[in-house]
């Protein structure tokens, strides 16, 4: 494995991180057992962040999560969480509510500090209240001990960067914003970190596009995006290659990512991505990939409050 500083935080991590919402059966039921092998394979494996959240599986994969991390050495991982998010349509960034969301999460993964809390997908909240209610709480819990380290999480890369140049954050994560099908979170790079915010890529796959079986229904892209990555796919099942290889070697390569998260609840799969991972993209696919999809690259779709994501951040 190899190791990257998360910005100023003084940590070393991974680059690539466990990202655990599988572990809460958001795409589709996990024994439990083979959860927490995945969790332990990843350890094993070097990776040493894990990324979480309540809302994943309305709190079942950090419950999980949580068992998988019994009697683990606490210093030979960095543990992310969440709050704000709860549900679909269920949003509440207001101090009481994310105070009482950290102190859940304290005891279902079954430790007494959260090395980084993340407001969750900012972009469907007010982000004057995030950054004058919602961060002030969880400084206040870090003052306590409780949490070490604060940051935010959307797709919106307009919203991430309001509130990382309105008060100092830690980290800045975004999701399918640098993919074979994106590259906006490596443009906004240099901007995160002259404000000393570490920057976390998560997706690679871009929430299944770029996988052999394809994008699922409730996808957010366009019909012309998921044509264009079953195509790519397609190319790469000629050559004998899995497309997901492709995409994922390729996102957690550029080292102005602090890290890189993917998820399974398999531990088979959790080892054939960090050897993925580790591994360099046949450069004459890669380049066949990339003339493939170049029409439409850096095709951003709506999320959260319109207020929020501004479509002259999306073509």
């Amino acid at each position: 494995m190899r190791y990257r500083p998360l910005g100023r935080t003084g940590l070393e991590v991974s680059m690539l991180g466990y990202g655990a919402s599988p572990l809460g059966g958001v795409f589709g039921h996990v024994d439990e057992r083979d959860g927490v092998r995945a969790v332990r394979t990843a350890l094993d494996l070097g990776v040493n962040i894990i990324d979480v959240s309540p809302y994943y599986g309305a709190t079942v994969a950090e419950t999980v999560l949580g068992r998988a991390l019994r009697g683990v050495d606490r210093s030979g991982y960095v543990l992310a969480t969440k709050v704000g998010r709860y549900g679909e349509a269920a949003f509440d960034f207001s101090a009481a509510r994310v105070t009482a969301s950290v102190e859940g999460s304290l005891a279902r993964l079954g430790t007494d500090h959260l090395d980084l809390v993340q407001c969750h997908d900012i972009e469907f909240g007010d982000l004057d209240q995030i950054v004058t209610e919602t961060l002030p709480a969880l400084d206040a819990l870090r003052a306590a001990g409780k949490v070490r380290f604060l940051g935010v999480t959307g797709y919106p890369l307009a919203a991430l960067t309001r509130v990382a140049a309105a008060t100092p954050v830690d980290t800045v994560l975004s999701y399918c914003r640098y993919t074979l099908l994106d590259r906006a979170l490596a443009d906004c790079a240099p901007g995160f970190a002259a404000l000393g915010a570490a920057v976390m890529n998560a997706s690679p796959l871009a929430m299944g596009l770029l996988s052999r079986r394809g994008a699922p229904d409730w996808h957010p892209a366009p019909a012309s995006v998921r044509r264009a990555a079953v195509a790519a796919a397609d190319l790469c099942d000629r050559r004998g290659v899995d497309i997901a290889q492709v995409a994922l070697s390729f996102a957690a390569a550029p080292p102005e990512f602090a890290t890189t998260f993917v998820g399974s609840a398999s531990a088979g799969n959790m080892a054939r991505n960090v050897r993925w991972a580790l591994s360099e993209p046949d450069p004459e696919l890669l380049r066949d990939v990339e003339r493939l999809l170049a029409p439409v690259l850096g095709h951003a779709w709506p999320s959260g409050r319109p207020e929020n994501d501004p479509p002259t951040e999306r073509t």
